[in-house]
């Protein structure tokens, strides 16, 4: 594994075993879904590993596994919010740069709007 199960100082492995309250949309064995608290949306949904990886970058061949949970789980999600067929954005932030505000893997599963490209024209805005 390339990482540890359980990081006690991320806010997300917190939020995963129950010590900071979340609203749940979907969970299994291997990710977790919950609502952002801040949706830049009428959907915007969490969707994290229960094991703790950082980053992407941090990704590594034996993890092939949780990066597909991930992507099936987005599918649920999009399933559950009512997007599925109106269509969804799947963005996930790697780093600094990108605005990684948390440091355990995270895709924002973002839809029920009209979107367009590039994605949030203008200045940055954090999001986590």
């Amino acid at each position: 594994m390339s990482t540890s199960f359980y990081n006690p100082e991320c806010l997300f492995c917190r939020i995963v075993r129950g010590e900071i309250p979340a609203t749940e949309v979907y969970r299994n064995e291997h990710v977790m879904a919950f609502r952002d608290i801040t949706p830049v949306a009428s959907q915007h949904v969490l969707i994290i590993p229960i094991r703790h990886i950082a980053s992407l970058s941090d990704l590594q061949s034996e993890d092939l596994d949780i990066a597909g949970h991930i992507l099936l789980a987005a599918r649920k999600v999009a399933e559950i919010t009512g997007v599925l067929d109106s269509g969804y954005r799947l963005v996930f932030n790697n780093g600094q740069d990108a605005l990684q505000s948390v440091f355990h893997i995270h895709g924002h599963l973002i839809g029920g709007r009209k979107m367009g490209w590039p994605p949030f024209p203008g200045d940055a805005i954090i999001h986590g």
